[in-house]
C-alpha cells in the first residue's frame, strides 16, 4: 500500500471537501487548522466539524467511514459545533456518498500535490 503524504495545505484540502461533499443535500461545514471555513451542502450549515490538524483530515480522507469520524471526535482530533443531532443525519448522508475508483484517483494525486 502506498502511503498518504502527512500534510496537506487548506486550500488543496477546501478542494477536496467541495469534490467530495458539495453534493449533499443538507448544509454543513468543515473549518480547518487554519480556520478556513468550507461550506458545503444546499443550505445554510446547521453544523461544522472542525478538523484540528491536516494528519487529521488526511486520515478522514484515507478511510471516510463513520467509525474513523467517530474515533477522531472521541480523540479530540475533531470537534462538531452545532446540533449534534443534525450532524448525525449529515452523516447518514455522508455515508451514502460512493465514489467511483477514478475519482478517488485523482483525489489521491490531489493530495500529493500538496
Amino acid at each position: 500500500m502506498i502511503a498518504l503524504p502527512r500534510s496537506v495545505s487548506s486550500r488543496r484540502a477546501a478542494g477536496i471537501l467541495r469534490r467530495v461533499f458539495d453534493h449533499v443535500g443538507t448544509g454543513f461545514a468543515f473549518r480547518l487548522w487554519d480556520g478556513t471555513l468550507v461550506e458545503l451542502g444546499h443550505s445554510a450549515p446547521v453544523c461544522t466539524l472542525v478538523v484540528h490538524g491536516p494528519e487529521t483530515f488526511i486520515r478522514l480522507v484515507r478511510d471516510p467511514t463513520p467509525l474513523n469520524f467517530a474515533e477522531a471526535y472521541v480523540e479530540g482530533a475533531l470537534d462538531v459545533e452545532g446540533d449534534l443531532f443534525a450532524a448525525m443525519k449529515v452523516a447518514d448522508e455522508m455515508e451514502e456518498i460512493r465514489l467511483p475508483l477514478s475519482e478517488r484517483l485523482r483525489l489521491f494525486v490531489v493530495l500529493w500535490r500538496s
